[in-house]
């Protein structure tokens, strides 16, 4: 079995990574990243399921791709590099949160906290060339990240996050008997203020968490943070 994680995610994705849809995809990012500038680095494409095992994975958070422009990307959804300027929706994500649980917005964009407490930072889709959003969309992540989602969903009690109609493509995968989705608009300043700002999914995510019987999430981002290598 192939371990590129370093957790429980090697079992549960093993039999993708070991499938030849996965080396297609493996050739084919070898040569991207040797001849085009591709986000994230190589060495943080796992970064989401290295920080959130999926025995500890409580929430998902599902975005789309990276960001695609240099030192942003970190390997989690919607996550910046600390110093990075926060992209417009992750202002209106801090917004909603202090709107919802009064959560005061820090300056860095660094969700790392997030990720150690259980919420699974997914991309759709793991890379993204420069400049090109969504470039990598169909060469093969989808399969990788479609199973972790599948497996979450089967092992059961897990709150998916799913903002926008990307995202919401995926609800044939969650079994809505055994989870719980929030969804609503996506926090881009094109469609926040058609029905992402009061959503309230934070709260929500901690009401089911809690029915659960497990620890609700501290949403609340420390002000100064330093990027773990």
């Amino acid at each position: 079995m192939k371990e590129l994680i370093g957790n429980d995610w090697d079992q549960v994705l093993g039999p993708v990574f070991s499938s030849e849809s996965y080396q297609k995809l493996h050739n084919f990012l070898k040569e991207e990243y040797a001849s085009k500038q591709i986000y994230p680095d190589m060495y943080h494409i796992f970064t989401a399921f290295k920080l959130t095992s999926f025995k500890d994975t409580k929430v998902v958070i599902l975005g789309q791709d990276p960001y695609h422009n240099p030192g942003q990307a970190t390997g989690m959804s919607f996550s910046v590099n600390p110093g990075i300027a926060l992209p417009p929706s992750l202002k209106n994500i801090y917004q909603e949160l202090y709107d919802d649980v009064g959560c005061i917005p820090v300056k860095h964009g660094y969700l790392k906290k997030w990720a150690d407490q259980g919420v699974l930072l997914l991309n759709a889709v793991l890379t993204v060339p420069y400049g090109h959003a969504n470039g990598h969309q169909g060469k093969g992540w989808e399969e990788v990240t479609d199973q972790a989602i599948k497996a979450l969903s089967e092992r059961g009690e897990v709150v998916f996050i799913l903002w926008g109609k990307f995202a919401q493509n995926k609800i044939p995968l969650i079994d809505e008997s055994k989870n719980v989705i929030i969804k609503s608009a996506h926090p881009s300043p094109f469609s926040a203020r058609y029905g992402f700002f009061g959503s309230r999914p934070f709260s929500r995510c901690n009401t089911a968490l809690t029915k659960w019987g497990k620890r609700a999430i501290d949403w609340q981002l420390p002000q100064e943070v330093e990027i773990e290598k």
